[in-house]
């Protein structure tokens, strides 16, 4: 249908399938050796989780490259991804109850973050702590 709420649902989904594909992209890529990875279309979500990433260097430099189109985006790889991926649907998240995705997502407590997107922005789980602040569930990497 044509109705408001019909048309958020799917550019939710197109966020999801978008940042999905990056991460699948971005793993494939690591797993088989590549020193860098093109991906497409970019998104400002896909930028700030590539960012969140880099911050704790989990990848290396990325540089966007607007082809007029949905623009792109080349990653550079440093080996030491081992997996990254969406949470989808995007669960509520209170702050206690971060603890329990880290341990669900993540190999180990001291190893990796969840991507959780906020009120404050996009951010990993030490942040969110910090800032006091639940979110949604956006994804993963370790």
């Amino acid at each position: 249908g044509n109705s408001p709420g019909s048309r958020g649902l799917h550019s939710t989904m197109v966020l999801i399938s978008v940042l999905n594909n990056c991460l699948k992209n971005i793993t494939h890529a690591e797993k088989t050796g590549k020193r860098q990875v093109l991906i497409r279309p970019s998104s400002k979500v896909i930028v700030k989780f590539l960012q969140v990433m880099q911050k704790h260097k989990y990848i290396g430099e990325f540089e966007i490259v607007d082809d007029r189109r949905a623009g792109k985006i080349i990653v550079q790889l440093l080996g030491r991804l081992n997996k990254c991926g969406v949470i989808s649907p995007r669960f509520d998240v209170k702050l206690p109850e971060i603890e329990k995705w880290i341990v669900n997502l993540l190999p180990s407590r001291n190893f990796g973050f969840v991507v959780l997107t906020t009120s404050l922005g996009i951010m990993d789980h030490e942040e969110a702590r910090r800032k006091h602040t639940g979110g949604k569930i956006l994804g993963f990497f370790y």
